[in-house]
């Protein structure tokens, strides 16, 4: 694609990256195919081939307006279209460019702009989120159904291993897991102590800085992704061999900090070695099937699972089929929806600002998650989990659980 950036998108680190991704672009429209917003408005402009126009004419120095903030909002950043594109246009990368550009152009009105100063500073800060959650689960009854949706009752996690064992590995807790699905971890825990591996959790890490980041807040989401780096170095340093993720949306980004922090001197040569040693916990598993078969001692549920992945991991972090062949190695009957590669509509805090496109996807989503015959749905990831559960009976949760259920 033949592109002319304006003047003061010229020489810039944002311009030379964009270019270079908007250059890619051969205008074929396979992408248009598999995105879920056109699928659902049938307009070129809620497609990724029109996004890609819309922000290519704001870098050539056409203004921005409303109605351009309002497509590339409508966006889920799923990256299907990246899985589809056979050019590898960088998509994602350039919608984060075009969305810091087009909120500096544009601003938002009053309602919008606290609505997203509450979630990026709210949701990020554990200290904030936890006790706003176990208020909310208090007075859940008085909320809004759309708080309702999520905040909802959570069992205690089981217990976290001791310690002790031969291998280390650190593992990112997270900001909003731990409150909402606090289990998680604790199983991913119990599960590696099994095999010999201990899970730390380094005190001073927290968000991975994907929510601020993807607000158009680039420097809050940077400044997420130095403190991380700063937690782990240490236990890094001291022999830690992997850092891992139990939640794909937080992986799909620490993946992503070699390049987010290629230009910053201080940080750049470490934050490429974080990404490198980052592995979801699909990834270090897959590798431990043997171990995990020798220890299963439980027999696998009766009833088939039906599993979810979530566009982070499938799109982003382009792991396919891991998690499947896993839980079919250890016995289970796991099965998967007729559009798998669909989002469901979650997309971090999309489902808080775009509610009836996200509902729209997650209705969807369930329908056919349900035509599988399961008796329950396992995710990959956090954001997924709640959304899926708010618009169902039927029990979400992670396919981490499941295993240590079966490993208990």
């Amino acid at each position: 694609m033949q592109t002319n950036l304006a003047e003061q998108f010229k020489n810039t680190a944002d311009g030379d990256e964009a270019e270079a991704i908007l250059r890619a672009c051969v205008h074929c429209g396979f992408c248009t195919a598999t995105c879920p917003t056109y699928q659902l408005l049938g307009d070129e402009l809620d497609g990724p081939r029109g996004r890609i126009y819309l922000i290519k004419q704001v870098l050539e120095g056409q203004a921005a307006t409303e109605r351009t903030q309002l497509h590339l909002d409508r966006c889920l950043s799923c990256r299907n279209c990246e899985s589809t594109c056979p050019s590898g246009v960088q998509y994602g990368r350039l919608l984060d460019i075009g969305r810091k550009v087009v909120e500096q152009q544009v601003g938002r009105p009053a309602r919008q702009r606290y609505q997203r100063l509450l979630l990026k500073e709210a949701l990020p800060r554990a200290w904030l989120f936890r006790p706003a959650m176990k208020m909310g689960r208090m007075v859940r009854p008085l909320l809004p159904a759309a708080l309702q949706e999520k905040v909802q009752p959570v069992p205690a996690p089981g217990p976290w291993p001791r310690g002790g064992q031969a291998r280390k590995m650190l593992l990112l807790d997270g900001c909003v897991q731990p409150e909402m699905a606090p289990n998680i971890n604790s199983s991913a825990a119990r599960i590696l102590a099994a095999l010999d591996v201990e899970l730390v959790v380094a005190p001073r890490a927290g968000c991975c800085g994907a929510i601020r980041y993807h607000l158009a807040d680039h420097d809050g989401g940077l400044d997420d992704m130095r403190r991380n780096i700063d937690a782990w170095w240490p236990l890094l340093e001291a022999g830690a061999e992997a850092i891992v993720m139990t939640a794909s949306g937080c992986g799909a980004t620490v993946k992503e900090y070699g390049h987010l922090l290629r230009d910053d001197p201080a940080y750049a040569a470490k934050a490429h070695r974080v990404s490198e040693l980052t592995r979801d916990i699909s990834e270090i598993l897959y590798d431990e099937q043997a171990g995990l078969q020798a220890l299963l001692k439980q027999r696998p549920p009766a009833e088939p699972v039906a599993f979810h992945p979530p566009c982070t991991l499938q799109h982003a972090q382009r792991i396919r089929g891991k998690v499947e062949e896993l839980l079919r190695g250890l016995g289970v009957d796991v099965r998967l929806c007729a559009d798998s590669h669909l989002c469901c509509g979650s997309a971090g805090t999309y489902s808080l600002l775009q509610p009836e496109l996200s509902h729209q996807l997650r209705d969807r989503k369930l329908a056919n998650l349900q035509a599988t015959g399961a008796a329950r749905i396992v995710s990959a990831n956090i954001g997924c989990q709640s959304h899926l559960q708010s618009g169902t009976p039927m029990p979400v949760g992670h396919w981490i659980e499941l295993i240590d259920q079966m490993l208990a």
